[in-house]
């Protein structure tokens, strides 16, 4: 009987991981893609590291959303994703005079705990890749 509890638990626990994945996956594939809209042009400005970090950002948002939603991938995904958030809460914070750091903080916040639930598949890419 304890065992069937445990095995409920942990499937529940993955039915809600993966209903966060597929949540924050598809808002960061959209908001990558807004990226490459002419209106952030003058936000990347402000920032004054050039375009070209637009365009990284984008990339990386959309990688990254998409890789949280492959099982083998997903805490790798998570992992990339903290840094791509942690980048734009300090840039918010630091760089952008009316910056908005709460979004990208709690998103952070999303994918350190994401990262933390799903590093046993970054375990078990690394020995693939050992092996």
């Amino acid at each position: 009987m304890a065992q069937e509890t445990t095995q409920v638990k942990t499937n529940t626990t993955n039915a809600g991981l993966w209903v966060i994945q597929v949540t924050l996956g598809a808002y960061l594939v959209y908001s990558g893609f807004s990226l490459f809209d002419a209106g952030m042009v003058p936000k990347f400005e402000e920032i004054g590291l050039g375009q070209w970090l637009r365009y990284a950002t984008g990339v990386l948002e959309i990688a990254g959303g998409l890789g949280l939603l492959v099982p083998m991938l997903c805490g790798l995904a998570a992992l990339g994703l903290s840094l791509v958030l942690l980048g734009a809460t300090l840039t918010e914070l630091f760089l952008v005079a009316k910056g908005g750091p709460v979004l990208p903080l709690v998103l952070f916040g999303v994918t350190v705990g994401l990262f933390l639930c799903r590093r046993d598949t970054v375990l078990a890419l690394l020995a693939k890749v050992r092996s």
